[in-house]
C-alpha cells in the first residue's frame, strides 16, 4: 500500500513538472485554429503518431482545411527530417480516408499560388533577410556553403514562397515543432526571435510552447484500461492506476488518465469525491453550471448527490488523482453521456 506521504509526493512532483506547462490563460491569446496547428506541429516532431491522429481529427472540426495540414506536415520536413514528415503525412491520409468513409466532407482549402519568378537562391535570399530583419551570411554558413544555399533557395524559397500559409502561421508551426524536441535551443530561440518579428505575440509565444509541452505523454501514467463495467460510462479510452488497497485507513486512491477527447458520463457520488490535477488539461462541470477548465496542481471538491462529469480537452492527455470518499457508503449513479454537442461547444475555452 502507498503511504499518503508518497501520494502528496506524486502529485507534487506532476504538479512542479507541468506548472510551467499549462496556463490556461495564455491559450486565449491563439485562435482555436493556431491551438490545432501548433498541436499536430508538436505530435509530428516527436514522432507521436497516437497523440497526433488526435491533434489532426481536432484540427480539422476546428476547421482547418486538408491543404492547410498539407502544408505544415510538409514544411515540418525541413525542422525534423523527412522520417517525421512522412509517417505524419501517411497518418494524415489515413485518417481522411477514415473521415471520407464515415462520409465526413472537409474543407480541403487552397493550394499555393505559383511560386515568385526567377530562381529560388534569390527570391529566397530575399524571404530570409525579410523574415529574420537583416541578412544572414558568415560564420557556420561560410564553413559550410552548401547548408547556406540548401537554407535560403529551399527552405526560405520552395517552402517559404508558397503563399497559402503566412509567415506568422509557418513561424507557429514551427515554434512548436522545435519547442517539442531536444538539443535545438538555439533554433527555437532564434524562431521565437522571427516569430516576433512577423506578428506572434510573447503571450502567444508561451501559448505555443505550453501546447507543445503538454503533449509529452511520458507524464500520464496509463496504468490499465478500464474494466467493462466502468469504460461503458466513458466517451473515448480511459486508464486506471489504483495507488491504494482497501485497508483500515479507508482513503481510496486512484490515479485516472483520459486520453484527449475521453469524458466520463455525468454522475454523481453519494458520498462525494475529490480530484487532483496531475497533468495536462481538462473540464471539470457540475449540472446547471458553467464547465471549470483545469490544469496541473487544481483541486475540485465535488459536494455529495451532485451531478457533474470530469474528462480531458479535446487535444491534451488528462490525468488526476479520485480520492474518494466515505467510502463505506460511497455509491456511484451513472448518468447519460455528455453529448458530443455540448463537449464541442467547450472547444477553444480553455
Amino acid at each position: 500500500m502507498i503511504s499518503k506521504e508518497i501520494i502528496i509526493t506524486i502529485a507534487a512532483l506532476f504538479m512542479f513538472f507541468n506548472s510551467s506547462i499549462i496556463n490556461g490563460q495564455n491559450m486565449e491569446t491563439l485562435t482555436v485554429k493556431e491551438q490545432k496547428i501548433a498541436a499536430i506541429s508538436a505530435c509530428t516532431a516527436r514522432g507521436d503518431i497516437e497523440n497526433l491522429s488526435y491533434a489532426l481529427n481536432s484540427g480539422l472540426d476546428a476547421g482547418l482545411s486538408v491543404n492547410e495540414i498539407k502544408e505544415v506536415l510538409c514544411q515540418l520536413y525541413a525542422y525534423c527530417g523527412f522520417p517525421r514528415s512522412l509517417n505524419a503525412l501517411g497518418t494524415f491520409q489515413n485518417i481522411l480516408t477514415t473521415r471520407e468513409n464515415k462520409g465526413i466532407k472537409d474543407n480541403q482549402g487552397v493550394l499555393p499560388s505559383h511560386t515568385p519568378e526567377g530562381k529560388s537562391i534569390d527570391f529566397g535570399t530575399a524571404n530570409q533577410t525579410k523574415l529574420c530583419g537583416t541578412e544572414i551570411k558568415g560564420g557556420l554558413f561560410d564553413f559550410a556553403p552548401a547548408i547556406d544555399y540548401y537554407l535560403k533557395a529551399h527552405l526560405f524559397g520552395d517552402i517559404f514562397g508558397r503563399d497559402n500559409l503566412d509567415w506568422k502561421t509557418r513561424e507557429l508551426a514551427t515554434i512548436a515543432a522545435l519547442a517539442a524536441m531536444q538539443g535545438v535551443e538555439s533554433q527555437l530561440n532564434s524562431h521565437i526571435g522571427i516569430g516576433k518579428g512577423n506578428g506572434l505575440t510573447d503571450l502567444q509565444i508561451d501559448a505555443i510552447i505550453s501546447i507543445s509541452q503538454s503533449y509529452f505523454t511520458q507524464t500520464f501514467p496509463q496504468g490499465n484500461k478500464l474494466p467493462e463495467m466502468f469504460s461503458k460510462y466513458f466517451t473515448g479510452q480511459a486508464y486506471l492506476c489504483p495507488l491504494t488497497k482497501e485497508s483500515a485507513l479507508n482513503s481510496p486512491v486512484a490515479n485516472v488518465t483520459f486520453e484527449p477527447g475521453c469524458r466520463n458520463n455525468w454522475h454523481s457520488h453519494t458520498g462525494g469525491q475529490i480530484l487532483v490535477v496531475t497533468a495536462g488539461r481538462g473540464w471539470y462541470q457540475e449540472r446547471g453550471e458553467n464547465a471549470r477548465a483545469l490544469k496541473a496542481g487544481d483541486v475540485v471538491e465535488i459536494p455529495a448527490n451532485v451531478e457533474h462529469w470530469h474528462g480531458a480537452t479535446a487535444d491534451s492527455w488528462f490525468s488526476h488523482l479520485a480520492i474518494e470518499c466515505n467510502p463505506q457508503t460511497n455509491k456511484n449513479t451513472w448518468l447519460e453521456p455528455v453529448s458530443d454537442n455540448e463537449y464541442k461547444k467547450l472547444s477553444g475555452k480553455h
